[in-house]
């Protein structure tokens, strides 16, 4: 059950904060199927294929956050992850568009393992596939690209990518 935008952690801190640039700390995953195929959703806010990704909430690990936000864009059942990215610092500062601006600190997951039946349409969701890596489909989020290739690299090195 995903909650309300306005009862969430990140939506409570904006109503009291007004226009003031916020830390924004979240989760992005990585989930693959066997032939090697990435899972997008078209998110229902901007239109825009990307990953499963969203904001932790008080009381909750990173890690909680990737697994949860996997299961309420997916319906997927994420049953072990591993940190691969850390995107931090002043260039990660973006205003979404509803005007509020943030600096975004997200770690990026690759989902080991999972089970259960893909959900198509959810409450953030418009579809949602698994798609080649090279057949992609637009209009596709900017953090995809950079999250796979360094997936990619981490993969070659074993070492957690720091942006």
């Amino acid at each position: 059950m995903s909650i309300s935008w306005a009862d969430s952690y990140v939506g409570q801190l904006r109503a009291l904060a007004g226009d003031r640039t916020l830390m924004f700390v979240g989760a992005r995953a990585v989930v693959r199927d066997n032939a090697g195929r990435v899972l997008l959703i078209r998110r229902s806010d901007n239109a825009q294929w990307a990953l499963p990704a969203g904001a932790m909430e008080l009381g909750e690990s990173i890690g909680d956050c990737a697994v949860r936000e996997v299961r309420e864009e997916t319906g997927l059942r994420a049953l072990r992850v591993s940190a691969f990215a850390l995107y931090t610092g002043p260039d990660r500062i973006q205003t979404n568009m509803y005007g509020h601006t943030y600096q975004v600190l997200t770690t990026a997951f690759r989902v080991d393992e999972w089970d259960g039946q893909l959900a198509r349409v959810t409450d953030e969701t418009t579809d949602a596939g698994f798609f080649r890596p090279g057949q992609l489909p637009e209009p596709l989020s900017r953090s995809v690209p950079e999250t796979l290739a360094d997936l990619d690299v981490f993969e070659q090195t074993n070492r957690l990518i720091l942006k």
